[in-house]
């Protein structure tokens, strides 16, 4: 009983911090809309990532704020803005329809055009069709637009504000298959052209379904792993191990990855023991990490190599530095917390201060994905600088460019363009020298 209330309280208290936090950014929303437009000015976190500095409504946030953002200045359609807005408005509904052929997400939106029409003219008192997209809300932004395009006589011609995403397919491996030459990764994450997207989620899922039908076929009474298989055998989706496949190339443990397959778990409501629940967190965790480590051998390897110059490098007592592409210097901050105690007449204080001393271990665990984000930072930079010359509006999310839907081909050309001028430079080869 004090398990369940423990767990319902926490669920209030979730509720109501985002209910507050949406307010927060509904607020910012309501003062800023008659702007004629505004900056958001960035900094830089010391890998060379760029976040924006106004901390309630951004364009890093969630699906609302991305949902009320448009760019200020509106740009012609045109016919490849229409087509793009098409595509975008397949890619934000999900569901696996985002990893169609262009052709058939252009059609799964011409053969919802009586929803897409419902939802933009009557999003509240109709069929409210938008509600069942992945992100809805930019999905009904899109639907208005769509909706004010194909009601117009001139499609083509009519102004178009939405900022139209291009994102990395799982882009730490991107990064790493690049990084190692690395042909069939290079396959599984996109960098190689296809018919229609590679899923590197739905292919790490297929083969944790294989193991786990072979573990199944045990005998439970002899191997745990047997019925924790069977449980969770029909429960294994891309959804199941996408954020541990994502944040495996950033260094995810065993423990990091359990935690993130429970809470999808959690919110399947198939398993209803705690203990249980926790049992089938860890062997699913386990499996995916197996999977992962036989799909990926190459970034695997480059992360080890990488994890081992900085061991090298932090037994000396030296903190890892490199320089991004870019020449950015970057230092990595992990050093041993020291107690300093300071006595007055009432009482005795102890704070804490950072020691000459660095964190061997963190220094270690850190680098691989330290060492990626300054990469995927500099092609970000890359690609904006490009962008501006060229006289397009650009928004960056770390691996997700934005510009207005008739600039998506002269983008896509130059996020291309810089990223093999990024990876032309022997990166490896120089962080080698300059690590060691």
């Amino acid at each position: 009983w004090r398990w369940s209330m423990r767990s319902a309280k926490k669920e209030n208290s979730e509720r109501h911090s985002q209910r507050c936090d949406v307010e927060l950014k509904l607020a910012v929303a309501r003062k800023m809309k008659e702007e004629a437009g505004f900056y958001y000015p960035h900094n830089l976190d010391f890998r060379g990532r760029a976040y924006p500095m106004h901390p309630y409504l951004n364009h890093l946030g969630s699906d609302l704020c991305r949902g009320v953002l448009e760019f200020s200045e509106g740009r012609p359609l045109g016919e490849s803005g229409l087509r793009w807005l098409k595509i975008h408005l397949a890619n934000l509904y999900g569901g696996g329809v985002d990893k169609l052929s262009y052709d058939g997400r252009i059609a799964f939106t011409e053969n919802h055009l009586e929803d897409i029409f419902d939802s933009a003219n009557r999003p509240l008192e109709g069929k409210r069709w938008w509600l069942e997209a992945e992100d809805p809300f930019q999905c009904l932004a899109v639907c208005m637009d769509l909706n004010e395009a194909l009601r117009s006589p001139s499609p083509e011609t009519v102004i178009s504000h939405i900022p139209v995403h291009q994102d990395g397919s799982c882009n730490g491996l991107q990064h790493y298959a690049a990084l190692g030459r690395d042909k069939l990764g290079a396959v599984a994450v996109n960098l190689v052209s296809g018919e229609k997207p590679a899923d590197v989620y739905s292919g790490i899922a297929a083969r944790v379904v294989e193991i786990m039908k072979r573990d199944a076929q045990k005998d439970p009474a002899k191997d745990a792993d047997a019925a924790r298989a069977r449980l969770l055998v029909d429960q294994v989706d891309r959804k199941l191990v996408k954020q541990t496949v994502m944040t495996s190339v950033y260094g995810v443990t065993y423990v990091g990855a359990r935690e993130q397959i429970k809470r999808r778990l959690k919110e399947r409501g198939v398993i209803a023991e705690d203990s249980e629940l926790f049992g089938a967190s860890c062997y699913a965790a386990k499996v995916t990490l197996t999977a992962l480590g036989e799909m990926f051998e190459a970034a695997r390897s480059i992360m080890t190599w990488l994890g081992d110059c900085a061991k090298v490098i932090a037994c000396e007592n030296e903190p890892v530095r490199w320089t991004t592409p870019l020449g950015l210097p970057v230092v990595q901050p992990y050093r041993k917390l020291g107690r300093h105690l300071i006595k007055t007449s009432l009482q005795v204080l102890t704070l804490q201060r950072e020691t000459d001393k660095v964190m061997v271990k963190r220094q270690r665990t850190a680098f691989p994905p330290n060492f990626v984000h300054s990469l995927d930072g500099s092609h970000m930079m890359m690609t904006a600088v490009a962008c501006k010359k060229q006289g397009l509006y650009f928004a960056g999310v770390h691996d997700s460019y934005w510009t207005h839907a008739c600039d998506v081909d002269t983008m896509n050309k130059i996020l291309r363009e810089k990223f093999v001028e990024l990876y032309d430079a022997p990166i490896l080869e120089n962080r080698g020298e300059i690590l060691i």
